[in-house]
Order: C-alpha cells, then structure tokens, then sequence
C-alpha cells in the first residue's frame, strides 16, 4: 500500500492507494466517527463493491443508499435523496458518509457531507481511474445545474481518501480511458518528467499493466495533494488544474450531461487549449502534435464535437468559475509542462481555436470578449 498526505495543517488527510484495500478495516476505522454510517453508491458499483465494504464495517450500524447512474443525475434533486435517507435514519452530527463510486458520487456525497448538520464527517472511496486521481483529492465537492457544470457545491475535505486500485478491473475501457485524460493533464501542466514516462508507457497503461497503473495513479495524486496543499480554494495555481476544463464543460453541458463522459469532453479541452496557445504563438506545431498524439494514444477525442456550435460552446464558457468580469479565463500553455490561468488574450484567437481555421470572430462579436491582464 502507498500512503500519501495532503498537507492542510489540521485538516490534512492520507490517501491510501493500493489492491484489496476494501477488505481493510484499519484503512478506514480510524477516518469514521461514531457509529452511524452511510455508504452512498450507484446502480453500477453496489453490486459490485457495496457487500465487500459493508461486511468490512460489520461492527459498525451501516446504512446504504444507491444512487442513479450518471453525470445527468448529479443535480439538487438526488442531492435531496441523500439527506431524505439521513434524515428519516435520524443520523446525528457525529455520522460519517462514505463515497462509494466514481466521480459523480464522490462530488455530491461530498457537498451533501459539508451541507447536512453543517457539516459531517467523509470518506472518499474512488472507483473509476478519473475519481482516483483527480476528483477524489482536493476537497471539491457539487453537483450541476441545467446552465453550468459543478456551479453549486463546496470545498470541503475528506478525512481519507481509500483508493482500492482492484476496483479498476472492472471499469469498462471507455470509463478507463476518460480517465486517463486527468492523468495526462498533470505531466502536461507541471511535471515534465511524467510527460515524458508517459508517452513511453500509454500503451502499457491502456492494458492496464498494474505496476504502471499503480505509478501513474500514485503520481497523479502526489502532484494534485501538491497543488491543493498550496492553494486549497483555488486563489492561484490550483486552477491550472483545470486544464481542457472550461472547453470541456462547454461540451458537456452544450451535449447534455452524460452524452460525453468527462474526461473525453476534457481531452478535447485539452487539444483545444495547445491548438489555442499555438495560434498564440506561444508553443509550435509540434508540440500541438504532441499533446494531440498522446491524448489519441489513450483513446480519447481531440476535437470538439461538430454539431455543437461554436456559439454555443462560447456561451457555455461564459459560464465558469474562473471566468473575471466577463472574460474568459483559460489555463493555456507557455511550454509543454508549462501552463498559466489567464484571459489575456486576442479574443479572436479563441474563435480561431474552436473553429479550427483562421477565421475570425466576424459574426460572432457579442461573444468574444475583451482580455484581462492575465492573472
């Protein structure tokens, strides 16, 4: 087992990272406070997973609640679902949730811990690759609205995070592949290094290799406890983060929440964001090939889809938490492994950059904005 901390002075908290960990009452007995407990999962990972976690707990008064499946079902509405089971099992302040699933339970069991009793005790148990490097670690938490992606929701941290990599055998290769777009993204805005074993190892990691896996997993994690440690409440370098992010919640929510998965919608971004810094001159057209190549190799999209417009996918990035007065803010990059959050750029660029062309922003003036000055 591999065992991380993310640095928050008192509320810091270990990341745990390897095989069978489900099975491990010391992973988790010493994260739960009191006695009541509620395991909060969906239809797809409850048959799987939620017996093994609940015999685990045996000693403990377990209660279970099995979510709908999908990004399009993390909205207010399922949130209230979690604190109906709260409420009518009379939990107490002193509870503890655990997130059994994905990203979507992980990030609306989390807001619905910070928002009941004002606050209880969770447990992040990731079980897709994109919630095990990513999603889990951080303190993120949310759901949906019909006009933005993750616009309502709260930081608050985990006690543990529990990532039992065995979970990984039986997630579907398009779910596997979503999120392998995370991992990419840390090697592309910060560690070089990884980059580079990266696009060695994509292949092996598409085959899910465990050594590699286990490496890529405990890598991904090492640098986002980095960032969060640094900048909890995303002030600065945390929302380099978001790489791909602002395009790629513009897909989702233009293509209706669960039509494209999250990390295939961010790996689009993410194309889109060094096609945006080339146009800027601020990287080649190699390196664009790149970043292209490597996101292709996992098995992910590198264009946005063509039925959505780009004044549709405008208008949905007018809506993002980065965004300043107006402007659209994006993580580009300065160099491969060297990214900067701003909005200072020629906003015909951005057109540009959905477009695919040369064109300008002609015709399209009411949503191309004027830039910031950057950070």
């Amino acid at each position: 087992m591999i065992t991380l901390s993310v640095d928050l002075q008192e509320r810091g908290y270990p990341v745990f990272i390897g095989q069978s960990l489900l099975e491990d009452a010391d992973c988790f007995l010493p994260y739960i406070s009191g006695e009541q407990v509620l395991v909060v999962t969906s239809e797809t990972i409850a048959p799987l997973y939620l017996k093994k976690l609940t015999g685990t707990l045996n000693k403990l008064q377990i209660c279970a609640i099995v979510l709908p499946d999908g990004e399009r079902y993390k909205t207010l509405n399922t949130l209230n679902l979690i604190f109906d089971k709260l409420l009518q099992d009379k939990f107490n302040r002193n509870c503890t949730l655990i997130a059994l699933g994905g990203g979507v339970v992980g990030d609306i069991t989390g807001f619905a811990a910070a928002s009941y009793q004002r606050g209880v005790n969770f447990i992040q148990v990731p079980t897709t690759l994109l919630a095990q490097v990513d999603s889990s670690v951080g303190g993120k938490t949310g759901v949906n609205h019909p006009l933005g992606k993750n616009m309502i929701g709260a930081f608050y941290q985990p006690k543990a995070v529990i990532a039992d990599t065995s979970t990984l055998n039986t997630l579907d290769d398009r779910q596997f592949s979503a999120g392998m777009a995370e991992v990419i993204k840390y090697g592309l805005i910060r560690d070089y290094e990884f980059l580079e074993w990266l696009e060695i190892s994509v292949r092996q990691l598409i085959r899910r290799d465990p050594a590699c896996l286990e490496h890529a997993i405990e890598r991904s994690c090492a640098n986002k406890a980095e960032v969060v440690a640094a900048d909890e409440l995303e002030s600065g370098q945390r929302a380099l983060l978001n790489l791909g992010h602002t395009y790629g919640h513009a897909i989702e929510a233009g293509m209706g929440y669960g039509v494209w998965l999250h990390g295939e919608a961010v790996a689009a971004g993410i194309c889109l964001a060094a096609r945006h810094s080339a146009i800027l001159g601020w990287i080649s057209e190699a390196d664009v090939e790149r970043v292209v190549n490597l996101i292709s190799s996992a098995r992910l999209p590198t264009s946005k889809p063509q039925k959505l417009s780009i004044g549709d996918m405008l208008a949905h990035m007018q809506v993002d938490k980065k965004n300043r007065n107006g402007v659209i803010r994006l993580v580009l990059f300065k160099a491969i492994g060297n990214a900067i959050v701003t909005g200072n750029y020629p906003p015909e660029t951005l057109f540009q950059a959905l477009s695919g062309s040369g064109d300008t922003c002609a015709g399209a003036e009411e949503n191309c904005l004027p830039p910031d000055q950057g950070l």
